[in-house]
């Protein structure tokens, strides 16, 4: 005998009223948060003087202003060279001592194997406070310390890129497979050979691209680092727009651009290799 199926009744009035009201319940929490989001636009575009007018106002001076720098003096590329070649020097220097600061710094500031609370607080705050200053506040202190040139950028790009990579690394660390680290300690490996067989392994190809990535960005900022004294391509930037020389400007954004774009190309290349 075929068990007899149950009817499936239809919804009753008062169900279907309060899932109608549950609908427009959420209809209007959607209409609240999308109100709420264009409000505070609204205020940060008043508050920050936003104006499409004034802008196409402006159109004209633009105009005026790029026209000044053509045709661009490309009798000065050769000039160019050993400042170009300096960014890219602060650039690397600058993330290679980011990297030295960074690993011990995310290590720590990783919950899953930071070896106490105190310490992963410490060093959490440590790379909210690196992170927190700008290259550009970095740099001017230690122009004031060490005077003018490419090492107060060095410094400024190691410590301020620490800090970014240092919390990368951390989640990164904290995203591993707990199984694995589990497993060595269970056969009684100590915290280093845990970190070396069990965290570094999975974590290893994030890293590259991490440093890769940051590598570039640091290029394209050590040619704003010139602007406050740290040597690189921006010192002869803003030496020529000082002067008025804009056509020489034209040519050393030109040179700033084959850059930037011949680092991003290898970089992009060097990090398909890798991962």
């Amino acid at each position: 005998m075929s068990e007899l199926k149950r009817p499936v009744l239809p919804p009753t009035d008062r169900d279907g009223r309060r899932q109608s009201g549950l609908e427009k319940l959420l209809y209007l929490q959607r209409a609240l948060i999308i109100g709420f989001v264009l409000a505070v636009y609204l205020w940060s575009a008043r508050g920050t003087n936003l104006s499409l007018p004034e802008l196409i106002e402006g159109f004209p001076h633009m105009a005026d202003f790029f026209s000044r720098m053509l045709p661009p003096n490309l009798a000065i590329l050769k000039d160019l060279v050993r400042p170009t070649v300096e960014t890219v020097q602060i650039a690397l220097w600058g993330t290679s001592l980011a990297v030295l600061l960074a690993i011990p710094l995310g290590l720590l500031a990783a919950r899953n194997i930071a070896p106490h609370p105190t310490l992963y607080a410490t060093a959490r705050f440590i790379l909210n406070a690196l992170r927190s200053i700008s290259e550009m506040v970095f740099a001017l202190i230690f122009v004031t310390a060490v005077g003018l040139g490419p090492f107060p950028g060095v410094l400024a790009l190691a410590f301020h890129s620490a800090g970014m990579l240092g919390k990368f690394y951390a989640e990164a660390i904290e995203n591993i497979d707990p199984g694995v680290v589990e497993a060595l300690e269970a056969t009684g490996a100590h915290k280093l050979q845990v970190i070396a067989f069990g965290v570094v392994p999975q974590v290893l190809p994030e890293f590259i691209a991490y440093n890769l990535y940051r590598l570039e960005h640091n290029v394209r900022q050590a040619t704003v680092l010139g602007l406050v004294g740290a040597g690189g391509i921006g010192f002869e930037l803003i030496t020529s727009m000082r002067l008025f020389k804009y056509p020489d400007t034209a040519a050393i954004l030109m040179m700033i651009l084959a850059t930037v774009t011949l680092v991003d190309y290898l970089s992009s290349r060097l990090r398909a290799r890798v991962i």
